[in-house]
């Protein structure tokens, strides 16, 4: 395989590759579109029966995609399990049992207890001892994980006055980042799938010394730059995420910047109830 070729993601070869196969394989193309989790967990007979074509076609498929052979291709199937889409998770077979309460609520919960098995509580307290002691905590997430900034930066504003969630609408990163300084809290969400400035942002708050808590899927390595890196599980039995642990920790972390900040948040909690009921405010 080539360099250009290996850089590629399995789905965008098949996807390009479509239009140029012949009718079995190009059942089979779109068979591995719609389940490409198929690929990654079974071997070539298997793959031929779900997709109802012969072996035969298999092994000319991958050779069509630039795979040497089967065992090349589901390789890079499954190196795209843990990063890629969310697709890759989706099986043919799961019918209606993917969508019932029960299946979905044990895997909330079994995230749930992931997650919090490798967060300890002196890392929760020293995120929120950062957050009360910062002159300005920024936070930060694009695309699937801007709605929990949004979220995060909103709860925190019951204790903390200079919190900011970016990207705002119409605002550049550079108008904001210009403004990190060593007292500052950074917390950057980088759930799947991430912006390719990710990468960049974490670089430049660890240039400006700011203390930086880095929010990520499992599916990520620990990061060097980050003081703190909790993952959060989000396996799902259907096609997408399952957000329950990223939302479960955005509250712990509000909770317990809450909690240590004593009289001064329950002042100004006092204070925000009654300019509520003044402008009448439910």
């Amino acid at each position: 395989m080539s360099k250009s070729s290996k850089e590629r993601s399995f789905l965008s070869r098949v996807r390009s590759t479509l239009p140029s196969l012949h009718p079995a394989e190009r059942r089979l193309g779109e068979f591995v579109c719609d389940f490409p989790g198929e690929l990654a967990s079974y071997d070539a007979q298997e793959l031929a029966k779900f997709a109802n074509v012969s072996k035969a076609t298999v092994s000319r498929f991958v050779r069509r995609l630039g795979y040497e052979s089967y065992e090349a291709a589901r390789k890079h199937a499954r190196e795209e399990q843990s990063t890629g889409s969310r697709l890759f998770l989706s099986s043919s077979e799961a019918g209606q049992a993917e969508h019932s309460l029960a299946s979905n609520l044990e895997q909330g919960k079994a995230n749930l207890d992931r997650t919090f098995a490798t967060i300890t509580q002196a890392e929760v307290d020293e995120v929120a001892g950062a957050i009360l002691g910062a002159r300005k905590t920024w936070i930060i997430g694009f695309r699937a994980s801007h709605p929990f900034a949004d979220y995060l930066r909103w709860q925190l504003t019951q204790v903390v006055e200079q919190v900011v969630s970016l990207p705002g609408g119409g605002e550049t990163l550079g108008e904001h980042l210009v403004n990190f300084r060593k007292e500052d809290c950074i917390v950057v969400f980088g759930l799947r799938r991430r912006v390719a400035a990710t990468e960049q942002i974490l670089s430049h708050a660890k240039e400006c010394g700011t203390r930086l808590l880095y929010i990520t899927d499992e599916g990520l390595a620990p990061e060097p730059l980050a003081h703190w890196h909790f993952r959060c599980h989000t396996l799902a039995a259907g096609p997408l995420f399952n957000h329950t642990a990223v939302m479960a920790l955005c509250h712990l972390l509000a909770m317990r910047t809450i909690e240590m900040a004593g009289d001064a948040s329950r002042t100004r909690l006092r204070r925000i109830e009654i300019l509520n009921d003044r402008f009448e405010e439910l």
